[in-house]
């Protein structure tokens, strides 16, 4: 289709625009993150009706127009439909979507950002999995992927310091490839030093109130 370019790409978050319309925002790995009108997605027949919902992966042809891009066609491969089954789940992927794009920008190369959502949605999806660690691990690499992780930071109580395990596992969290993070689970106590680190990075590098961060915290 002439004037239309394919990304791929997964659904941040979407807004309704007029009385059928959506506005949605897409984190693509080609060009970073954009918004995009969808027309006609909220109607019960549209084709977009589904592929226009936070969580859906998969490849979307875009139409570039004077000023913004609409969306013509989707392909999704993933909808993550197990989400809407699993109410805590929901939550932590609400989490990620929200952080995602506090941290990506248009026009950058987002591609591990992208493959790290995609990778830790579906880690959340996993019933084996400790989604408290995989939380920790995605806010982690994000910051490692921005350019941001400035080590391991210092604790209150200088008398404690962390365990060798925590040590060896924040380093292999930021040195391992986001394919093979999540094949790992800590001990109780291991689990909790990661906590308290992960939450000092947030305070200090993410200076806005997340909603979706509010709602996890109280469950």
């Amino acid at each position: 289709m002439q004037g239309c370019e394919k990304v791929t790409g997964i659904v941040l978050k979407a807004e309704p625009i007029g009385e059928y319309d959506r506005r949605i925002v897409l984190l693509t790995g080609e060009k970073g993150k954009i918004a995009a009108f969808a027309k006609g997605a909220r109607r019960q027949n549209s084709r977009l009706l589904l592929a226009t919902n936070p969580f859906c992966f998969g490849t979307f042809t875009l139409f570039h127009g004077r000023s913004s891009y609409s969306i013509s066609e989707t392909e999704i491969t993933n909808f993550f439909a197990s989400l809407r089954d699993d109410f805590a789940a929901a939550f932590y992927g609400m989490y990620f979507l929200e952080l995602m794009d506090y941290y990506t920008r248009e026009n950058n190369d987002e591609k591990m950002m992208l493959n790290l959502l995609y990778q830790s949605l579906k880690a959340i999806c996993h019933p084996a999995y400790d989604n408290r660690l995989i939380r920790y691990i995605f806010e982690i690499k994000a910051l490692t992927l921005n350019g941001e992780y400035p080590g391991l930071p210092g604790r209150k109580d200088e008398a404690l310091p962390y365990s060798e395990t925590t040590v060896f596992t924040l380093d292999y969290i930021t040195k391992t490839g986001i394919n093979k993070l999540f094949n790992f689970s800590v001990p109780a106590e291991i689990l909790t030093e990661i906590a308290e680190i992960a939450d000092v990075f947030r305070y200090r590098f993410i200076d806005k109130s997340l909603k979706s961060l509010e709602l996890l915290d109280n469950l």
